[in-house]
């Protein structure tokens, strides 16, 4: 096993130094000072001992890390530039990518390739015949991919010719069809239809003449009026009194499932979840929070408004808005604007794992004007800066059930 690499991280505040501290926690590294070079004491970075410097290089701090030449110019000691301009746009595959050059670093070797990958093949001559295709899955588990492939069934497109034989109904090893006996059955059963017998013809029925008082009557409607609506033509169903807006990022997909789980049907506000995805895949987190919700789970969209009892997933484009007591959504926003304009008395802002540390101010803001105001406990909690920041302001931390039975507490 590598030994663990005691790092130093000089970057300066921002989405940079956060992607960078994370990449280093994916290294296996122990972070011994993160500090930001324009203000850091010139003798702290030598006093915490690191093996391994990683700077996010820019401009900004360029005349600062000649105060550090001591312990920068030591043969001792690894140093690691990386621009910050790049560490903040790195998304997806390349974070990855990056994560993993950065893990052969600090550990001194060069294996950068992603897990999973297969083995490399040596080139010696070996006696006997080569592996076959079926002899490499010969212990493959198929069990899990016919599950997904059952619950998937419903939601693709069917005609005369779709298998409708119930796949949960049966045991796995009996769910093999013959395909040409099934196509030669359904064909002959679709010739069969397709010539039906002929229908005897009806018998000719006169209908009974209309009475002349009625032949030449008709509506007034000079007395017919419609019923106002409360609320200025607003119906009152579409009247949404704030809402519980989600908070979460590196670790939360887990801590969002776990407090959907626990939120009962019919829960009366709509549950708006905020998470950031590398690769912007928010469909796929709809379908896995709607694996574990008790409430519809759907995805934002600009101009639609908020129904209470259901969960909505946010685009990165898409934030919610309040007018007129009417909580909907629109694009063109920050996220950042939008939090003051929930009514405080009937809202909730929780920041789970990995949520934004520039949202602590906005968010006990709001919690001393009266709203319900938590973050994610320590225990389990993938990244608790933004939490441990909002409780020292005065919020209550829980773990994601705990926060469920708060919310379902004061609103259900």
């Amino acid at each position: 096993m590598s030994e663990t690499k005691r790092v130093a991280l000089l970057a300066r505040p921002g989405e940079a130094r956060e992607r960078l501290r994370v990449a280093l926690h994916e290294a296996g590294a122990e972070i011994v000072l993160e500090d930001d070079p324009n203000t850091l004491d010139t003798d702290a970075l030598g006093d915490s001992a690191p093996q391994v410097v990683l700077v996010a290089l820019e401009p900004a701090i360029e005349d600062s890390l000649e105060r550090f030449d001591s312990v920068l110019h030591d043969p001792a000691v690894a140093v690691i530039f990386d621009e910050a301009d790049l560490a903040a746009r790195r998304q997806g595959w390349e974070a990855q990518r990056w994560a993993r050059h950065l893990a052969a670093k600090l550990h001194g070797h060069r294996d950068v390739l992603p897990p999973g990958r297969e083995e490399d093949v040596g080139l010696q001559l070996e006696p006997g015949l080569p592996v076959t295709p079926a002899q490499l899955h010969e212990d493959a588990e198929i069990s899990l991919h016919l599950e997904e492939a059952a619950d998937m069934a419903l939601e693709l497109p069917s005609d005369d010719f779709a298998y409708t034989g119930g796949l949960q109904a049966r045991q796995l090893d009996a769910q093999v069809v013959d395909a040409d006996d099934w196509l030669r059955s359904a064909s002959t059963s679709m010739e069969s239809a397709s010539a039906p017998p002929p229908l005897p013809e009806p018998p000719a029925v006169v209908p009974p003449p209309l009475p002349a008082s009625t032949s030449s009557s008709t509506f007034d409607l000079s007395n017919l009026s419609l019923e106002p609506l409360e609320g200025g033509g607003v119906a009152a169903s579409a009247r949404t009194q704030g809402a519980v807006l989600v908070f979460a990022g590196i670790g939360g997909p887990d801590a969002v499932r776990k407090l959907l789980a626990d939120l009962p049907t019919g829960f009366p506000k709509p549950v708006m979840v905020h998470l950031r995805l590398d690769g912007g895949r928010y469909d796929n987190l709809v379908r896995q929070m709607e694996r574990v919700s008790h409430m519809p789970v759907l995805l934002a969209e600009a101009g639609k408004a908020a129904e209470v009892g259901h969960v909505y997933v946010l685009p990165g484009d898409v934030v919610p808005f309040v007018e007129e007591g009417v909580v909907s959504f629109r694009s063109g926003e920050t996220i950042h604007a939008v939090i003051p304009q929930l009514p405080p008395a009937d809202s909730a802002v929780l920041l789970l794992s990995g949520s934004d540390t520039s949202l602590v101010e906005v968010t006990a803001a709001l919690g001393n004007g009266g709203a319900l105001v938590m973050g994610q406990s320590q225990e389990g909690c993938y990244d608790p800066a933004a939490p441990k920041a909002l409780a020292a302001r005065g919020a209550e931390l829980g773990s994601p059930a705990q926060i469920a039975q708060r919310l379902t507490d004061r609103w259900f």
